[in-house]
């Protein structure tokens, strides 16, 4: 489960080219917000949306669909440490309802499957586009959203994979390098102290 918060904005991607182009821009910087939980091995997915804020209102909104969707079926969420997702009333609804939250720790995106779908989505209707207004701008997202389970699944299939990046052994500063290719700093023979104190 993760939340998404939209600016309608220029998002530019890349391009190259010999000529120098301009690209309409919206005015204003209003948000559309997406919070939403993807199922790992379906990639079903659920939201709640809305042009304010999302607070732990809305994330125990979200958690009621899912128990009602999965009756009696042990569920178990990973989120981030976003603090309306760790406060009592989110965590007191969740052990209510029998769903665990899994917290991945703190500066790890690269651990929530639904980040890369936030990617994808970015990819798909924001990068290089221009929306007249924000009705466009949210229609182009909620459309994205909805083609999830049909029009992107063969795409999606390929990029939701339960193939996370992990290191067996990780290099310490200071530490001597196996291959001996980074230079080797000695410890100082004399020490300075600060006259500053």
């Amino acid at each position: 489960m993760d939340a998404a918060h939209f600016v309608f904005a220029p998002f530019l991607g890349v391009l190259w080219c010999v000529q120098r182009l301009f690209v309409k821009a919206p005015s204003g910087r209003q948000r559309f917000n997406v919070l939403a939980a993807l199922h790992a091995t379906s990639h079903e997915l659920f939201t709640v949306t809305n042009l304010t804020y999302i607070t732990a209102t809305t994330v125990c909104e979200l958690l009621q669909g899912l128990a009602g969707a999965y009756p009696g079926v042990p569920i178990t969420i990973v989120l981030d440490n976003a603090r309306y997702q760790r406060c009592a009333l989110v965590q007191t609804l969740a052990a209510t309802l029998g769903i665990e939250l899994l917290y991945v720790p703190p500066y790890s995106p690269n651990l929530n499957l639904i980040e890369r779908l936030w990617k994808f989505v970015k990819k798909k209707c924001l990068y290089s586009k221009y929306y007249p207004d924000s009705a466009a701008f949210q229609h182009a997202i909620r459309d994205c959203l909805a083609k999830v389970p049909t029009h992107y699944q063969a795409a999606l299939d390929t990029l939701l994979t339960l193939r996370f990046q992990t290191f067996t052994t990780v290099p310490v500063v200071g530490d001597l390098p196996a291959t001996g290719l980074a230079p080797i700093v000695a410890p100082a023979a004399t020490e300075v102290l600060s006259m500053a104190a």
